[in-house]
């Protein structure tokens, strides 16, 4: 099934609920879990540093450095899983990926709080690949100055979506905590870090 545009003014978002098929996100999740570094990233709100409310790693190649939250990242070597994972994506969304965060959220006490990917490694206009494997959580988004222009998905195991164009610029974006009680998921940002200028 191709990716399907999604109608939200101001962006570019494209879904595909089963870009991966069950057998393949269930054995990618698996291997994930194990071939990951997987850290408690500490980041800087407000002043002060704080642990991340996930698991995480930054993964690509050699020279993909990437600055967020007053932090600098260098990344860990890709695993032997991504590798068609992220050939597959270059393929047919036609950009050269050379990074990823993989996120592993363990519960719904895990979340990400709202946030643009805008940082200047990923230029004016990014394109980012975001594949969701395990639990099914809600992905928010709300325009920076529009207020009526929001939106809400329901991400699930295997489902690929593409935020590019104008979307960073204009919209922040979550994955809010939930006291449903919900399995773990791996969520992986396919990112193209450029050179800093």
């Amino acid at each position: 099934m191709p990716l399907q545009r999604l109608p939200l003014e101001d962006a570019e978002l494209a879904f595909d609920p089963n870009w991966l098929e069950r057998a393949a996100a269930d054995a990618l999740q698996a291997a994930l879990v194990e071939e990951i570094r997987w850290e408690v990233h500490r980041i800087r709100l407000f002043g002060r540093e704080h642990d991340s409310p996930r698991l995480s790693s930054w993964i690509g190649d050699a020279d993909a450095h990437y600055r967020y939250s007053g932090v600098d990242f260098r990344p860990y070597p890709w695993p032997e899983a991504l590798g068609p994972i992220r050939e597959r994506l270059m393929r047919e969304l036609g950009v050269g990926f050379n990074s990823v965060l993989a996120n592993r959220y363990r519960d719904g006490r895990d979340a990400m709080g709202w946030h643009s990917d805008d940082e200047r490694e990923l230029g004016p206009r990014p394109v980012i690949a975001s594949l969701s494997l395990g639990a099914t959580r809600r992905f928010a988004l709300k325009h920076r100055r529009r207020a009526e222009l929001k939106g809400a998905l329901e991400l699930g195991h295997g489902s690929l979506l593409v935020m590019s164009g104008p979307t960073q610029a204009n919209f922040r974006h979550a994955l809010p905590r939930t006291v449903r009680p919900v399995g773990e998921r791996i969520n992986l940002t396919f990112r193209v870090i450029g050179p800093r200028g």
